[in-house]
């Protein structure tokens, strides 16, 4: 893995044509082929200037982004999504499950009390506060979104990320494969950082975020099938051991 540096931004080269912007304790991806880059998930409002100046140090421009596809719609991967589908009419694909959270960003069920949640749990903290500074509390929907075929399979952007239907953590959460370069993106069905809790290694999300942790954990079956090498998550750091043994350390995780 390659990191490279752009006035105040950087992002980590972390597999051919697969590049990690990570700020706040949130991370998404560019995704380059010859037909344009693919946005995976779209961080917070604040990392913009993050965006812009990542895409310009791969030598492209922010109207290169040929469509931003999210792995699920909560705020902290929905945040650019909304500019660059205003202003550079940017395709915004997202499941149909997490349609209504792409609308309405701060409306969607999950399990515990944030509130009482952090207060039990102040490793998470930190993170929380990074995140809000980032602009966590001010994520615009989008209304008109592009919708994963109904028997899912390939999207048709650039990169042809295969979709893998893993709800959970959300209704309509899916992680995303890229068979040729064998990278599998988790996002925030499998994390490597928790941000509600601050513990790090392969796990779910807590309850404050998720919907249904049985639920998400059962699904990491779908994950594992895919047999990636790489995993690429929505918080923390990538996870080179495989997908088949982080799914095992996280179910480990859940039961300890």
């Amino acid at each position: 893995m390659t990191q490279a540096t752009s006035g105040k931004a950087s992002f980590t080269t972390v597999a051919d044509g697969v590049h990690c912007v990570s700020e706040a304790f949130v991370n998404f991806y560019l995704v380059e082929s010859p037909d344009g880059l693919t946005l995976v998930d779209s961080g917070l409002p604040a990392m913009w200037k993050t965006l812009e100046e990542s895409v310009r140090g791969l030598g492209h421009a922010v109207g290169d982004i040929r469509a931003v596809v999210l792995t699920h719609a909560h705020f902290d991967h929905l945040g650019l999504a909304h500019r660059l589908h205003t202003e550079f009419r940017i395709p915004v694909w997202v499941h149909g499950g997490d349609s209504f959270i792409a609308r309405h960003p701060y409306r969607y069920q999950h399990e515990k009390s944030r509130f009482i949640f952090s207060l039990s749990h102040p490793g998470g903290l930190p993170v929380l506060a990074r995140m809000t500074k980032a602009g966590a509390l001010r994520v615009k929907g989008v209304d008109d979104l592009s919708l994963f075929p109904a028997g899912l399979g390939t999207l048709p952007v650039p990169g042809q990320p295969e979709v893998v239907f893993s709800p959970g953590h959300t209704a309509g959460h899916c992680g995303l494969y890229l068979r040729d370069r064998d990278v599998l993106f988790s996002g925030d069905a499998l994390v490597t950082l928790d941000p509600y809790s601050g513990r790090t290694g392969p796990r779910i999300v807590a309850g404050a975020a998720t919907m249904d942790s049985r639920q998400n954990l059962d699904t990491l079956t779908q994950l594992a099938r895919t047999g990636a090498s790489l995993v690429l998550p929505g918080h923390g750091e990538p996870w080179t051991g495989g997908i088949e043994e982080a799914v095992a350390a996280a179910r480990r995780e859940a039961a300890s």
